[in-house]
């Protein structure tokens, strides 16, 4: 059975694991962004528009291209999930997504899923640790019907709005953003089960997703039998 429609008024969705394959981060997007690096520093590192890229760096890597070249590199590699690595990150994609060179290869069923849900009146948040000008990016350029899905979700969440994945308060903030709507009433879907742990404690229903390439879930803990491996509405909803 998938998600429940008739209970839930707002869903929120991890995207890594959860909507596309945890391979396409690591396989297409962080290679991307390394190999458009070295181009992109050569040719805007003192442009005005960089600067705010540039700047957010800590002050010992944003003075030295070849330090601060280096630096990303290192974080990719320790998958450090830094928020000023991230908007620099998502300023890279930009390219490719543009050039039609990237494009999200979301799971099947996402793209009807938020279509239906969209159109029963219900409200889509995305919550990610990738930047929100990345989510809008990749949400933007699917595979899906239509290629834009940005019109279906209605807000946008990650590590520096909201705050880190597996704490409470991280939810709670989000919860914050639509006060009319009951805890119980939103349903928040990830891969990662700490912070599927996490969005209960805030008082949202949470359920663990399983797909191709995921990481196994803990065989004892408590959802793990409840997880979704697809999301297809109850016919008889």
């Amino acid at each position: 059975m998938g998600p429940s429609l008739s209970e839930t008024d707002v869903f929120v969705f991890d995207i890594e694991g959860t909507v596309c394959p945890i391979s396409f981060v690591k396989d297409v997007l962080f290679p991307f962004a390394l190999q458009a690096l070295p181009k992109v520093l050569d040719r805007e590192w003192d442009s005005p528009d960089f600067a705010q890229y540039r700047n957010a760096f800590p002050e010992e890597y944003r003075n030295s291209r070849a330090d601060l070249e280096a630096h990303v590199r290192d974080l990719v590699a320790r998958d450090v999930k830094a928020s000023y690595l991230k908007a620099l990150q998502g300023h890279l994609w930009q390219q490719g997504y543009a050039s039609g060179e990237i494009r999200a290869p979301l799971f099947p069923d996402v793209a009807p899923f938020f279509n239906t849900a969209q159109a029963a009146g219900k409200k889509i948040i995305i919550y990610s640790s990738g930047s929100v000008p990345a989510q809008k990016l990749l949400f933007g350029h699917t595979n899906g019907e239509p290629s834009d899905l940005k019109p279906l979700i209605s807000g946008w969440f990650d590590t520096v709005n909201a705050g880190p994945k597996t704490e409470e308060s991280s939810y709670v903030k989000i919860l914050e953003s639509c006060p009319d709507v009951s805890p119980d009433r939103w349903l928040f879907l990830s891969d990662n089960i700490l912070e599927v742990d996490a969005a209960v404690k805030s008082g949202m229903r949470s359920l663990p997703v399983v797909r191709p390439g995921n990481a196994p879930l803990p065989p004892d803990h408590p959802l793990t039998t409840l997880a979704l491996s697809e999301f297809i509405f109850d016919s008889a909803q």
